[in-house]
């Protein structure tokens, strides 16, 4: 199935977030009478006050099937399909918890199941893993393991529990001074009256279908780590009645207007018995107290477990309890610092008057991380160039503060235009940084080759030929003779088989395009490893 991309303009999208932003907030003690008018229509047509007011416990059957943009082909392209799932929701709507059993069933990045149990409520929140083998216990051994929730996958889910909650506009109708009229919103081609509901610290953009009143789309303004500000939307459709109220059963999620999920309700009961202990969490996890230490990144949070690439942890890169250190250098060869101890790495080159830097991981905390070590380490040079080894989010998602700092992006020839599109976009939701320092940027496509830098020692970049994205590129340092690759081959994590992988062929087959003597690989993900037997590897294969 092909879905369409259709990502905003970053004019469009900026205007639509000013807009929002700069809504009128509502006089103390009662909501304006369009807002008021808007909610209370919204009430009566899913079945009014008196009825949303007696659920108390809910319980769905539903399948979903995801996708992501920033993992496709190439920029701008076909949101990559993640896979597919079954998912049993029970939840107890006056104690905000709920129970969310999962069957993942993954295509991308490789296809396997991960099977686990999420327990939620407002204070803490568990993952608990089963075992596939048995399929009859809990288990660490399991993927995921066993584990408590960090602060910001709790604030995530209790933001996306309350969302899809049939009591959202009830809370609203009583809650009239944390409701404002903000104007119609838009969505595609389409225009919708709607308001500003100030649920605690989240606020959402309640969308209402002009002819029937019920809620069409549920959305909030999130950051997004390539494009910046962002719409997010929970789209409603295809209303039943059950028990009285009218519940939703088609919902679909969409980023700027592209689908990233598909959900069906294919079985609703409202107010079942809940068993005593379904909601209730074991003691380590009640006394975790998981509160988020800064601003909650929703759309990484959101969208990552949709890969099952997700590192539960507030640091969001690396694990603190599993690296209490944290991100560090780790010396490769004079002046080519590796930067390791998360989820994803860099790497810095001493180029003599300036640094280069290949891939900007995750986000901007990452960036600041790798950019404030790199001038400690070589202090009075300028960040003068990133190298970005491709496009997708993990590996690029901290770009702008390297364009903050005014170093020129090198990406693969056909790539500028979507960091350009992407790079102006605002950014005043996140971090912030290009907001705080406006800068335009600077970006250099390699076709085939580019050297960088001047003096005794330079960083060379290949495209890269792979079977993971379109343009990939590659990165030499002539004088250490060490190459960086990301995602085709992971060296020391990924063990060699009996013949190479299609991503480490390519690492082979670019090498030998290239006409370069690598001695050792760093990558994107694992550490450092020596070529040689890769490449041997990659000869017997050839000869059999």
């Amino acid at each position: 199935m092909r879905i369409a991309l259709r990502l905003l303009a970053p004019a469009v999208t900026t205007s639509l977030l000013l807009s929002c932003a700069t809504a009128p907030t509502t006089p103390e003690g009662g909501g304006n009478a369009a807002a008021t008018e808007l909610v209370n229509k919204a009430v009566a047509a899913q079945g009014g006050a008196d009825a949303l007011s007696l659920i108390r416990t809910l319980s769905v059957k539903a399948s979903g099937t995801f996708w992501e943009p920033e993992q496709s082909v190439k920029p701008g392209g076909e949101p990559r399909l993640a896979g597919e799932a079954t998912i049993a929701t029970t939840r107890d709507l006056d104690a905000r918890a709920a129970r969310i059993e999962w069957v993942r069933k993954y295509v991308y990045p490789a296809p396997r199941e991960y099977r686990f149990t999420e327990i939620v409520t407002p204070a803490a929140g568990q993952v608990q893993g089963i075992d596939t083998t048995a399929r009859t216990k809990q288990s660490l051994d399991s993927n995921p393991p066993q584990h408590t929730m960090s602060g910001v996958r709790v604030a995530a889910t209790q933001r996306e529990l309350l969302r899809t909650s049939p009591r959202l506009l009830l809370e609203a109708q009583k809650s009239p001074s944390a409701v404002s009229a903000i104007g119609d919103q838009s969505a595609g081609a389409s225009t919708f009256p709607a308001v500003k509901y100030q649920a605690g610290d989240v606020a959402f953009l309640v969308l209402f279908d002009r002819a029937t009143g019920l809620p069409a789309r549920i959305r909030t303004l999130d950051y997004d780590n390539i494009h910046g500000d962002s719409t997010y939307d929970l789209v409603l459709d295809d209303w039943r009645d059950v028990g009285g109220v009218r519940i939703a059963h088609a919902q679909r999620y969409e980023l700027n207007g592209t689908q990233i999920a598909r959900i069906r309700y294919d079985e609703v009961q409202v107010n079942p018995t809940v068993a005593a202990n379904a909601l209730e969490l074991p003691a380590e996890a009640r006394a975790a107290s998981a509160k988020p230490t800064g601003p909650v990144p929703y759309q990484w949070v959101i969208r990552r477990p949709n890969i099952g690439t997700y590192l539960d942890s507030d640091a969001i890169s690396y694990d603190p309890q599993a690296n209490p250190g944290g991100l560090k250098l780790v010396e490769v060869a004079p002046g080519v610092q590796h930067v390791v101890g998360g989820s994803h790495n860099s790497l810095i080159v001493d180029l003599g008057d300036a640094i280069a830097v290949v891939d900007a991981p995750v986000g901007e905390a990452q960036s600041r991380f790798t950019i404030d070590s790199a001038k400690a380490k070589y202090p009075g040079k300028p960040i003068k160039y990133l190298v970005l080894t491709h496009h997708h989010m993990d590996h690029a998602g901290g770009a702008r503060s390297y364009v903050a700092e005014g170093a020129t992006l090198v990406v693969g020839a056909g790539n500028g235009e979507h960091f350009r599109r992407a790079l102006a976009a605002s950014d005043r939701l996140g971090p912030g940084v290009l907001a705080q320092n406006p800068r335009r940027a600077e970006i250099m496509e390699v076709a085939d080759k580019a050297v960088l830098g001047t003096g005794s020692r330079t960083l060379e970049v290949y495209k890269l030929d792979n079977p993971h994205v379109e343009s990939m590129l590659m990165a030499y340092v002539p004088s250490a003779k060490v190459g960086f690759v990301a995602d085709v081959w992971s060296p020391v994590r990924d063990k060699l088989g009996d013949a190479p992988t299609p991503g480490q062929a390519a690492v082979v087959a670019g090498v030998k395009k290239a006409g370069i003597a690598p001695e050792r690989f760093a990558g994107g993900h694992g550490g450092v490893a020596d070529y040689g037997p890769l490449a041997a590897l990659a000869e017997r294969s050839a000869k059999r």
